[in-house]
């Protein structure tokens, strides 16, 4: 089961992982400091479509429908603030692997070089016993 999990994680290019995270991070916050900022004057732009003049509903429905209406765009700039809360965690929990992969990086190239020089001294120290040194 690890075998396919390695594969992929071969495939993937870390260094272009590690090149755009902070680009990521930024972008996410810029997306949230863009929602905080508030989105009123797009929701006033709105066009509402033109009814025909037969069909003109009554004050109080028109009132029920502006309420929902509201309650719904309420509901969506709630739901959009919490997915951008979302992405930026995301990016910051990615910016945080990275930094991490890279420090996984240095470690595996240091126990690859320990692990060749303890592989050259034993291979010495065989050698050196197997023909009579000692």
């Amino acid at each position: 089961m690890a075998i396919p999990w390695l594969a992929a994680l071969k495939v993937i290019p870390w260094g272009d992982v590690i090149s755009h995270a902070p680009t990521v991070l930024e972008k996410a916050r810029e997306l949230i400091d863009r929602k905080r900022g508030g989105t009123d004057a797009a929701a006033s732009s709105m066009a509402t479509p033109n009814e025909p003049a037969a069909d003109v509903p009554s004050l109080g429905e028109l009132k029920n429908r502006l309420l929902a209406a509201q309650q719904q765009m309420a509901e969506l700039h709630t739901h959009q603030a919490a997915m951008a809360q979302t992405l930026t965690a995301l990016a910051e929990q990615n910016a945080a692997l990275v930094v991490m992969v890279g420090a996984l990086r240095v470690k595996q190239r240091v126990l690859i070089a320990v692990v060749s020089l303890l592989a050259i001294l034993s291979f010495s120290w065989m050698a050196f016993v197997g023909f009579g040194g000692v």
